[in-house]
């Protein structure tokens, strides 16, 4: 699929790796619509990046309001050929920590953002670019490509609840990608390392320079415009789908 003149939503588009691949679209003459909680974030980012770039504050979680959203989209621009998932959260907590049992309500929060959130928008994204209409010479209608991460298969100790829900973005993939396949519509995951997001280089740079040295090679932190090249490389190769990638140095992650 060629990336120009296409209409695709970012979500989690305000910053890092979100606001990285909204970037890149732009830059390569699509037209993107950046979703975010972050309303101040958000702005900047419109502004940074042009009149191809739209922001709309959005809860993903929220089935009424991202409905209306997808309406919206409709309407505006007539039809949708991405979605990029970069939306999620991914705190920390034992199952027997010092402060007592890891909180039930902790653990559904983090399925609710990055498993139902996740879904929630893929839907309706689904339903709208099923109805693009091919034109001359293309293959597919749009590409749905989700985030996951490395904790999906490394999951480290204190990680349960983000492990759990990076697994179940990855286990979507492919069922997802088969059923869309009637539609045109491929399905990819990424699952990402340790990436130079906001978080990240907020701390210490010697604490930042470990975390790169336990990267194989290169032993370096992943920038997020490698990832938004991924992005990019998944909406033109064609034969990419129903699976998900490692964007990760050949890092394994250690217990903790």
């Amino acid at each position: 699929m060629k990336i120009a003149g296409k209409v695709f939503v970012v979500t989690g588009g305000a910053s890092g790796l979100g606001a990285a691949t909204a970037a890149f679209l732009v830059e390569r003459d699509a037209k993107v619509i950046i979703v975010d909680m972050n309303n101040e974030l958000g702005q900047q980012t419109q502004q940074q990046l042009g009149a191809n770039a739209k922001f709309v504050q959005l809860d993903v979680t929220d089935e009424t309001t991202v409905e209306q959203f997808f309406n919206a989209v409709e309407q505006e621009y007539g039809q949708l050929n991405g979605l990029v998932n970069c939306a999620g959260i991914g705190p920390s907590a034992k199952v027997l920590g010092k402060k007592g049992i890891h909180a039930l309500a902790d653990f559904q929060r983090v399925l609710n953002i990055n498993v139902s959130g996740t879904f929630n928008m893929l839907r309706f994204a689904a339903n709208l670019i099923a109805k693009y209409e091919l034109q001359a010479g293309e293959e597919d209608r749009g590409v749905i490509i989700n985030t996951a991460s490395v904790a999906a298969f490394d999951g480290q100790i204190g990680q349960t609840a983000y492990s759990a829900s990076k697994g179940a973005v990855v286990a979507m993939t492919l069922p997802l990608a088969r059923e869309l396949a009637h539609h045109a519509i491929r399905v990819m995951t990424i699952a990402p390392g340790i990436m130079e997001t906001p978080m990240l280089k907020a701390l210490p740079q010697n604490v930042q320079d470990a975390l790169g040295q336990m990267v194989p090679f290169p032993p370096r932190l992943a920038k997020p415009e490698e990832f938004a090249s991924l992005v990019g490389q998944i909406c033109e190769n064609g034969y990419l789908n129903g699976e998900t990638i490692r964007l990760d140095g050949a890092i394994r992650m250690q217990p903790k």
